[in-house]
């Protein structure tokens, strides 16, 4: 069923699960000239296994500081540009939670910066 060359890959489980973001920014301009611009989480989706501990490691890339909270939990923090910052979570209720950039809540204010924690 292989491939001769192909690799076998999958999650060690006796080893933390590790997730990697990075903050990114979209800018283009109108037809009438105006600048425009969204802050986004990449990747926009992740997934996690309930009940299994999950570290989230998100580093900033564009925008000054992104200060966040994790929806239906106590967590939050800052991501600051050219710093990391690591979160260990575990989720031991299914459903999806969103990561939200305080500064980036909608599109008034270059967003919204959401992305979507679905724990399976």
């Amino acid at each position: 069923m292989f491939k001769e060359n192909s690799v076998e890959t999958g999650i060690d489980h006796e080893d933390d699960l590790v997730i990697h973001m990075v903050t990114g920014e979209f800018k283009t301009e109108t037809s009438s000239g105006e600048e425009i611009e969204a802050y986004r989480w990449d990747p926009g989706t992740i997934f996690v296994p309930k009940g299994e501990k999950v570290q989230l490691v998100i580093y900033g890339v564009n925008g000054n500081e992104h200060p966040f909270f994790i929806e239906g939990t106590e967590i939050k923090g800052n991501v600051k540009k050219g710093e990391e910052t690591v979160l260990n979570l575990r989720f031991n209720k299914e459903g999806i939670y969103r990561l939200i950039c305080t500064s980036h809540p909608d599109k008034d204010h270059n967003g919204p910066m959401i992305a979507y924690i679905n724990v399976r």
